[in-house]
């Protein structure tokens, strides 16, 4: 059995594209389930998070990055007291989702900074590898 290629330059950032658009993924999810309301705490909506793990490619020596997990965030529900609301449990009360609008915001732009400067990246790693051949 053949040894497996060594990772590229271009299979890194692919790794790490890919990773920082399941982060803006569930960035967006988080805010799409903003102010959603829940008749109970257990069915409330709680915010996702990706969690990166390292991965090291034992042909190169080089770490990469993946999405090791998407895992729920532990806040509590904001219970609030709505007794006309068509949710409302026997106490006449909802569970709103725990979700900060604006740290999701933050979340969703620093990845899409990361994924940005990946294609930069990117686009200079190519243009110094146009720029080698023609020298040739």
């Amino acid at each position: 059995m053949a040894a497996p290629a060594p990772l590229t330059l271009f299979d890194v950032a692919q790794r790490a594209m890919s990773s920082q658009l399941v982060r803006m993924n569930a960035a967006s999810s988080n805010l799409a389930n903003a102010g959603s309301v829940s008749s109970s705490e257990a069915d409330a909506y709680r915010p996702i998070r990706a969690v990166f793990a390292e991965q090291m490619d034992k042909a190169s020596g080089l770490s990469t990055v993946r999405v090791g997990a998407i895992q729920r965030s532990s806040a509590a529900p904001v219970k609030e007291h709505q007794p006309d609301h068509p949710l409302a449990d026997a106490n006449g009360d909802v569970w709103s989702a725990p979700v900060d609008e604006n740290a999701e915001m933050v979340e969703m732009l620093d990845a899409s900074r990361q994924y940005q400067n990946m294609i930069e990246a990117l686009s200079t790693a190519k243009q110094l590898m146009l720029d080698t051949m023609r020298m040739k």
